[in-house]
C-alpha cells in the first residue's frame, strides 16, 4: 500500500454533495486546516469515488478493512491512529476520507494541488482495487438538497446563499401563505402582477421555486437578503456569508 505524508485537509462535515467539499482555491482563512501525519492511497473506479463524494451511505467491508488504522494524525507530538481515513481516487480525482469511526464518508476533504499531483503520479503504479458497493436507491435530490446542475459555476459564497435561499423558500413553503408568495412572485415578475394575483399558492410557489432555481444573480441576492429579514437563523447564515468573505 502507498501513502502520502504531511496531508493538508480542511474537512466538511456530513456533506452528501461533492459540490460542498470545496476545491483548495474556495478555502478560507478561517476555515480548520489540519495536518494529517500520513493517509493510505486506494485506487478505486470512477463509480465508487463518485458513490464517495456525494453519499452518506456505508463503504465497501474491504476498503475498511485495507486501510484500517494505516492513517496518522499528530497531536501533541503524538502520533494519533485515524480508524477509517484515506485518500481515494479514480486517477483523475482524488478526494480524502474520514469515517470517524463510522463506516460511512462523515468528513471529506479536497488536496492541496501539488498533493493531488502526487497521487495521482503514484496512482499509476496501483491497480484498480474491486470493492464491492450496493446503492440502497437512486440519490433523489430535492430543494434542501440541491442537484449539481443546479450548483455548476457558483463559486463557493454563491452555492452558500443559494442553498440558503432555498433553505427559505422551504420554510415558505410550510406557512401555505399564498399572499406572502405571491408577493415574492411579484417582485421577481413585476409585469405578470395580474395573473399572479390568480394563482393558487402550489401554483405561485411552484412558479417562484422554478424561477429561483436557476443560476445566480444580483437579483437572486436581493430577493435572498429580503427573504431572510426578520428570521434570526436565517440572517445569522446571511452574516457569517457575507462578512469578510470575497469566494
Amino acid at each position: 500500500m502507498l501513502y502520502l505524508r504531511d496531508v493538508w485537509v480542511n474537512w466538511f462535515e456530513g456533506e452528501e454533495n461533492g459540490y460542498n467539499v470545496c476545491e483548495f482555491h474556495e478555502w478560507r482563512k478561517d476555515d480548520f486546516i489540519e495536518l494529517l501525519d500520513q493517509v493510505p492511497i486506494v485506487r478505486v473506479n470512477s463509480a465508487l469515488l463518485h458513490y464517495m463524494e456525494n453519499e452518506l451511505s456505508d463503504l465497501p467491508d474491504s476498503l475498511l478493512e485495507e486501510v484500517h488504522q494505516k492513517a496518522y494524525v499528530r497531536k501533541n507530538n503524538q502520533r494519533v491512529q485515524l480508524d477509517y481515513c484515506f485518500i481515494a481516487t479514480d486517477y483523475k480525482n482524488a478526494i480524502v476520507i474520514d469515517t470517524m469511526g463510522y463506516r460511512m464518508p462523515i468528513r471529506k476533504s479536497r488536496l492541496i494541488p501539488r498533493q493531488e499531483q502526487l497521487v495521482f503520479e503514484m496512482a499509476e503504479q496501483m491497480e484498480t482495487g474491486t470493492y464491492y458497493f450496493k446503492r440502497e436507491k437512486e440519490k433523489e435530490h430535492h430543494i434542501l438538497s440541491p442537484s449539481p446542475d443546479v450548483m455548476r459555476g457558483l463559486t463557493r459564497k454563491e452555492r452558500q446563499l443559494k442553498q440558503l435561499l432555498f433553505m427559505v423558500l422551504d420554510q415558505l413553503h410550510t406557512t401555505q401563505n399564498v399572499a406572502e408568495v405571491r408577493y415574492w412572485l411579484t417582485e421577481w415578475l413585476p409585469d405578470r402582477y395580474e395573473d399572479i394575483q390568480h394563482m393558487a399558492f402550489e401554483e405561485a410557489w411552484s412558479g417562484l421555486f422554478q424561477e429561483l432555481r436557476e443560476g445566480w444573480s444580483t437579483q437572486h441576492y436581493t430577493i435572498c437578503e429580503r427573504l431572510v429579514k426578520g428570521q434570526p437563523y436565517f440572517e445569522k447564515i446571511w452574516e457569517l456569508e457575507n462578512g469578510t468573505h470575497v469566494n
